[in-house]
């Protein structure tokens, strides 16, 4: 079952789609699990919308929604600032503690790509998150974007677009910059960008995502535990990027690399990746049934 929910976050109201289990009972409660959408995406894009129903279909309460500035949530358009999406996030997980049907210390939080960076950084600041599992994610904007843009003639473009963005802000102003001059992806996997998402940004954007290291508090999630999945060779967000998540986590945490598949890792109903994640969620974040 699906039901359509609000909640706020920085006096801004925020759109949710809940999914219950349709064989939960009035008396019931299960574990919950927040589904944290790409960048400048939605909820109702590919990825956000295939999680969800996989953990609903296993028997967990979902909850995917859109950040502000996306979607059909309030804020400025295309303003996806990264410690902003990390109060959002904090914030669905305040209003999931309030459902009837949450086991309110019984938490998780997954995210794809930038919801993944996202996802891992708010398990690593907020305690109440039970689990993490972060798919196609970074934990360093400034050597993810070296990366990105690895030729000598790329990264001189991209850093001379910064510079005109800083300078616009110290003028009081800001510079729109286009999705593919912040974040590449190559033409042949273009068609799994989620259906109204954003083409352009507001340079804070691009600035808040080259300072922003889950990396620095990556080591605080343990002893809950966390998974970090991606492509083998990703050509969108570097593989090094959850290589190098790993290696500063502490256990308990999985590292799993995935062969044929480009970043996207849930598209075409991927059975390998579903059946990773219903395996790791058996054994880390099992279903729990208590009665209200």
């Amino acid at each position: 079952m699906q039901k359509n929910i609000q909640f706020q976050s920085d006096d801004l109201t925020l759109s949710g789609t809940l999914h219950i289990p349709g064989h939960l009972r009035a008396d019931e409660r299960k574990p919950a699990i927040i589904v944290l959408h790409g960048f400048g995406s939605n909820k109702n894009g590919g990825t956000a919308l295939a999680a969800a129903e996989l953990f609903e279909k296993l028997g967990y309460i979902a909850l995917r929604f859109d950040f502000r500035g996306c979607g059909q949530s309030q804020g400025e358009r295309g303003r996806v600032i990264c410690q902003e999406q990390v109060r959002d996030t904090s914030s669905a997980l305040a209003y999931l503690q309030t459902l009837e049907e949450v086991i309110p210390d019984q938490i998780a939080v997954t995210g794809f790509s930038f919801g993944a960076a996202v996802a891992v950084y708010v398990a690593g600041v907020n305690p109440a998150i039970a689990a993490c599992i972060a798919m196609g994610g970074w934990g360093d904007g400034a050597k993810k974007f070296r990366k990105q843009h690895a030729k000598p003639q790329d990264w001189e473009k991209f850093t001379l677009m910064m510079q005109e963005g800083q300078k616009k802000l110290a003028q009081g102003e800001s510079m729109m910059v286009s999705r593919y001059d912040i974040v590449p992806i190559r033409p042949g996997i273009r068609n799994n960008l989620s259906p109204g998402s954003h083409m352009e940004f507001p340079y804070e954007v691009v600035q808040s995502m080259f300072e922003f290291t889950a990396n620095e508090v990556v080591g605080q999630i343990s002893p809950r535990p966390l998974l970090l999945l991606h492509a083998a060779v990703d050509t969108v967000t570097p593989t090094e990027q959850s290589i190098d998540l790993f290696a500063h986590a502490k256990q308990p945490a999985e590292l799993h690399l995935f062969s044929d598949v480009d970043h996207f890792l849930l598209a075409g109903e991927n059975q390998i990746v579903h059946a990773t994640l219903a395996s790791w969620l058996s054994k880390y974040f099992p279903l729990q049934h208590q009665s209200v």
